[in-house]
């Protein structure tokens, strides 16, 4: 089931070994998975996609980071 939210503060991804990357303000999809949430965005007509760690997902969740959306 997708959850719909927004992108209202500093929410970061980490590719491989790379460095953070930050995930634009604004519209996001969730899907939640057992131990991971997966994020999907467009940005200036680019599409993006992660996975990151249910407990990160969570703490954005706590902190305001991420909005969902009723």
């Amino acid at each position: 089931m997708t959850i719909y939210a927004s992108i209202t503060g500093l929410v970061t991804y980490t590719p491989g070994d790379g460095a953070p990357i930050e995930i634009p303000k604004g519209p996001v999809e969730i899907d939640l998975a057992p131990d991971s949430a997966t994020l999907s965005w467009t940005s200036e007509g680019v599409a993006g996609l992660t996975a990151i760690p249910l407990t990160q997902y969570k703490e954005y969740v706590r902190d305001k980071k991420i909005t969902l959306v009723p």
